[in-house]
């Protein structure tokens, strides 16, 4: 039996608390399962010289574990004097998962600073991260919108990620650390609702594994990341729907009703 006496396709019980932080434009607290992750978004009014040349604005993240996130304290990375690869690693990932569902000629002149702390870990903090990410980039967003800082809604479209492992020959989807620990194949997937591949990371632990059970694991993750947008959706829906009829206008329906 898994956690939560869960059925292998079953995400673990998921919950986003808006507006968790006072100062961020946008700010999460993401829980899936025993992990949890902090997301915030600031604005700063200046793009990078590669972005500002082509009158575009940039997204940028960092990603970080408390100390106290795991069952063995880690050392801070300012203690360490440097950056862990893996912690790299995944602020590359989220920062490219949320620009490529952005127009970034929308947010053009600026900035947004993606920051990602991971509270408490149990597998999946990649995916959290980015689903909790994305959630914050909406309040941000529609809090320019609605102090018209920007003209035209900068979401192409929605985004959405989640583990998936495969455990004695078994697909499992959103595993936490007991099975992710010793799982066969550990996938993490992002992807848009329209069901379009954002970033897929897969590795065998021991042995190889088939096409087959790859379009099985990443079907797997496809349908997780459905009920996941639906969910993101049910938290933002009364922001949208707050907002005054000339700014709600400018976001296509079906992006969040």
């Amino acid at each position: 039996m898994r956690t939560h006496g869960r059925s292998p396709d079953e995400l673990r019980p998921f919950s986003l608390q808006l507006d968790y932080l006072k100062y961020p434009d946008g700010s999460v607290l993401i829980e899936m399962g025993d992990t949890r992750v902090i997301c915030t978004v600031t604005v700063e009014e200046k793009a990078p010289p590669h972005a500002a040349a082509l009158g575009r604005g940039w997204i940028t993240s960092e990603y970080a574990m408390l100390p106290g996130a795991t069952d063995s304290r880690s050392q801070r990375d300012v203690a360490r004097g440097r950056q862990p690869g893996r912690s790299h690693e995944i602020q590359r990932m989220i920062g490219r998962a949320l620009r490529s569902v952005t127009d970034l000629g929308a947010v053009s002149g600026r900035t947004l600073w993606v920051d990602c702390d991971v509270l408490q870990a149990d597998a999946g903090t990649r995916t959290a991260a980015i689903n909790g990410a994305f959630t914050a980039l909406n309040l941000a967003l529609l809090r320019f919108l609605e102090a018209g800082d920007i003209v035209r809604w900068p979401l192409r479209d929605t985004l959405g990620a989640v583990s998936v492992a495969l455990l004695g020959g078994e697909i499992l989807l959103d595993p936490d650390y007991s099975e992710d620990s010793q799982a066969e194949l550990d996938f993490n997937v992002a992807a848009t609702g329209a069901g379009q591949l954002v970033e897929v990371q897969g590795t065998a632990e021991g042995h190889p594994f088939s096409q087959e059970v790859f379009e099985d694991v990443l079907g797997t993750g496809l349908e997780g990341i459905e009920r996941i947008i639906a969910l993101q959706k049910d938290a933002l829906r009364p922001r949208f729907e707050a907002l005054d009829p000339r700014h709600r206008e400018l976001v296509p329906e079906e992006y969040w009703a």
